[in-house]
């Protein structure tokens, strides 16, 4: 069974840089499309950012387009989210999740902007 753990969450100022990552082991992620959501205090859990499996395709949320970037190691089975210009209102949870016939979660890491 595939497992996600996500890494690189913390504390930053506004307008600084993150980089989470997301390693799945149990499985290759190679046949998985996969994506970032986050889930702000009393808000619904939100799509950030996905990739196809071959990492030719990504879509965006507006909010993060131009900020963020999604991209995947299939040899290092990890998947990335760069977080560059980062605002208080990133301030969340962040999951990473892969689909094929199933969705798996990761237990979410998280990134705090703030001065």
């Amino acid at each position: 069974q595939l497992q996600l753990v996500e890494s690189g969450g913390g504390l930053v100022q506004p307008g600084g840089s993150l980089r989470l990552s997301c390693a799945a082991s149990g499985s290759t992620l190679d046949y998985y499309a996969t994506g970032w959501f986050r889930q702000a205090p009393g808000k619904e859990r939100e799509a950030v950012a996905c990739i196809s499996s071959s990492g030719g395709s990504t879509n965006y949320a507006d909010s993060v387009k131009g900020r963020f970037t999604i991209s995947r190691d299939n040899a290092k089975n990890t998947v990335y989210l760069q977080m560059n210009s980062l605002k208080p209102e990133d301030t969340a949870v962040y999951y990473c999740s892969a689909s094929y016939y199933e969705r798996y979660w990761g237990q979410g890491t998280q990134v705090t902007v703030s001065s």
